[in-house]
């Protein structure tokens, strides 16, 4: 068994691929953290900016997986499509190589940003400009944080958002920066745009189609034993 620590950005992310992986929630902690045998999952927010108070103090991993929903830059990937790459292309310009694990196929390169790239004409610029399968806001500070701890790391996500797609700017502020959805707002926000509703309800079903295919791909690495085969492919991509 490989012991993982998980780290998504939301806590909508968390909470999908525990209950998907059968993780029970750490009843003591003040943000979605959820454990069982040798797998963790915490949020660390927008940005992985919590990583390090919430992290800080946890106990050496044998692998560090950055892992959740992405954007799709590559308008070949439709939603639930996997992201593995083998590199992470940071903010500064700065590439970051992902850890060789046997049985993990990775491919590609993702784009790590500072700030939400929305629309299909941003995610087309991106593509073009970095050349990148995909596009997430954590990853990048991820691999940074457990590279100074000399602690191995992989990224596994799945698109939430295809190329084409246009990712709701109300919909988007309904999350705070440390990952929490406020329903309410999201509501309020379908509500007051009914025309967005349409691209809110694609965007739901993208995202649980990318954490089913992500918890799919990290029980694979959690149960071992390492070195057989190649990642499987979940059915329907």
């Amino acid at each position: 068994m490989t012991r993982a620590l998980v780290l998504t950005a939301l806590d909508l992310e968390a909470r999908g691929l525990a209950r998907h992986l059968g993780l029970g929630l750490v009843s003591c902690s003040r943000w979605a953290q959820f454990r069982a045998g040798s797998t963790e999952i915490v949020a660390v927010g927008i940005g992985a900016g919590h990583l390090e108070a919430r992290c800080g103090s946890v106990a050496k991993p044998d692998l560090v997986i950055s892992a959740g929903v992405c954007g799709g830059l590559a308008p070949s990937l439709p939603p639930g499509a996997l992201v593995i790459p083998e590199a992470v292309l940071a903010p500064d310009g700065a590439r970051r190589a992902t850890a060789v694990l046997p049985g993990l196929e990775r491919r590609g390169t993702l784009v790590s940003t500072r700030e939400m790239v929305t629309t299909p004409a941003a995610k087309a610029r991106l593509h073009l400009t970095a050349g990148a399968l995909a596009v997430d806001m954590e990853s990048a500070e991820i691999l940074d944080w457990a590279g100074a701890r000399g602690w191995p790391a992989v990224i596994v996500r799945a698109v939430a958002d295809p190329a084409d797609r246009s990712l709701p700017h109300d919909l988007a502020s309904a999350v705070d920066e440390d990952g929490r959805l406020h329903p309410l707002r999201a509501v309020r926000a379908a509500l007051a745009r009914p025309r967005a509703i349409p691209a809110a309800l694609a965007l739901r079903s993208g995202t649980e189609a990318a954490l089913r295919n992500v918890a799919h791909v990290l029980a694979q690495i959690v149960a071992g034993p390492p070195g057989a085969g190649t990642t499987p492919r979940p059915q329907g991509l």
